[in-house]
């Protein structure tokens, strides 16, 4: 007895995103910022995940508005 079409198809065989994964993304993130945009990591640890992926999105206004 084979396992058959189904647990062939690709929504059934993709990966599920894992919560320990999740938080290792977000830290290595929140490093990024910390060392290459010099954001103080009090202000970084203030900050909710969405908008640090969207300030790693542009860094020259990062950058720009840290000097200004």
């Amino acid at each position: 007895m084979g396992t058959g079409r189904t647990l062939n198809k690709k929504p059934r065989t993709r990966p599920v995103k894992s919560e320990g994964e999740r938080r290792r993304r977000q830290k290595v993130q929140k490093a990024r910022l910390a060392k290459k945009m010099g954001v103080e990591v009090a202000k970084i640890a203030k900050l909710e995940p969405l908008v640090v992926r969207e300030t790693l999105k542009r860094p020259a206004k990062i950058v720009k508005a840290a000097a200004g």
